[in-house]
């Protein structure tokens, strides 16, 4: 088949978490390849007609999707998508309304809410949790749109007098982090990453992964910031390694996180491939972070370390996920 690898368009100037779309785009090339499909790179610019006008002069039978952001912004990732639903042309991972959901990080929230679905108390320009006490309350300051860590470091762990001095934060922070900001209840704890994928027989969760934080200073916080992502030089990006090895004592935690990952799947419509990250609290009760529809594929990420783990090499798990696009 003629398959179409659709990523990032990446500017010479970009940071390194946009450069690694290139690296992926070229990982899942390569498989395709030697699995026998004939492919062609094509990035997703901001002006749609590009891509349109480029798919009907080469008319792929298929489209692997890999754009994570659009001009740099992740509030965009859904256009890939749609813009393959307008072309009727099959594709890798989930549907454009998933996609959406999944990348606005409080709809997420609210709807994880609303299902029962444990995830942690939030607070935001207008609009908070019903739960959320804020006075001597450590939060985290995240982006609503942007994944891969952007902007997030140990200064984003603050702990406020008052909602008005979150508040504060919150529209300080906010242009580093993409134009919008939360604050979610900091999890002191463990962290989990659930990877799935769909397979003819439905969707199968992979090997739980935990992210260690080896050698870490008492008053250092264990999350996994975009220095422990990006940063090659960094004491985070060295010790915050994987692990799959876990002690009896975890079977009922690990199962219960499982079963949470199916739950995700089956609630927002997931489709292909995903990743469900948790921190699990000091009393082993977990809770659901984010939901990433488009989890990074290159042969160094997690996801390929859990279908390794699973016994799928990198070519059988692109493989897996080309077959499940057709399938539909």
């Amino acid at each position: 088949m003629r398959i179409a690898v659709l990523h990032n368009d990446v500017p010479d100037t970009a940071p390194p978490d946009e450069k690694d779309a290139l690296l992926q785009a070229e990982a899942v090339r390569s498989a395709l390849l030697t699995l026998g499909h004939e492919t062609v790179l094509v990035p997703f610019p901001m002006d749609i007609r590009e891509v349109v006008e480029r798919f009907s002069r080469q008319r792929p039978d298929g489209v692997f999707n890999l754009v994570e952001s659009v001009g740099g912004q992740g509030r965009f990732i859904h256009l890939a998508p749609a813009v393959l639903d307008a072309l009727s042309t099959p594709y890798t991972g989930s549907p454009t309304s998933a996609v959406f959901l999944t990348s606005h990080k409080l709809e997420t929230k609210k709807r994880l809410r609303s299902a029962g679905l444990p995830t942690p108390p939030w607070h935001s320009t207008g609009d908070a949790s019903a739960d959320t006490p804020v006075s001597g309350v450590p939060f985290i300051i995240k982006s609503v749109w942007e994944h891969a860590s952007i902007g997030l470091g140990d200064d984003s762990i603050i702990v406020p007098a008052d909602a008005g001095e979150l508040q504060v934060e919150l529209e300080k922070r906010k242009e580093q982090l993409g134009g919008e900001a939360f604050a979610e209840r900091y999890i002191d704890g463990r962290e989990f990453n659930l990877s799935l994928l769909e397979r003819k027989e439905g969707v199968s969760v992979l090997p739980p992964a935990e992210i260690l934080f080896r050698d870490f200073p008492a008053d250092k916080p264990r999350i996994v910031g975009y220095r422990a992502k990006w940063d090659e030089g960094a004491h985070e990006y060295h010790n915050t390694p994987r692990s799959f090895d876990f002690p009896a004592g975890d079977r009922e935690l690990l199962e219960r996180l499982k079963t949470l990952s199916r739950s995700c799947w089956d609630l927002f419509g997931l489709r292909g491939y995903a990743r469900v990250d948790f921190r699990v609290d000091r009393k082993s009760v977990p809770w659901i972070l984010e939901i990433n529809t488009n989890p990074c594929l290159t042969p160094d990420s997690g996801f390929v370390a859990a279908a390794a783990e699973s016994g799928l090499d990198y070519a059988d798990l692109i493989a897996e996920i080309v077959a499940g696009a057709f399938r539909r």
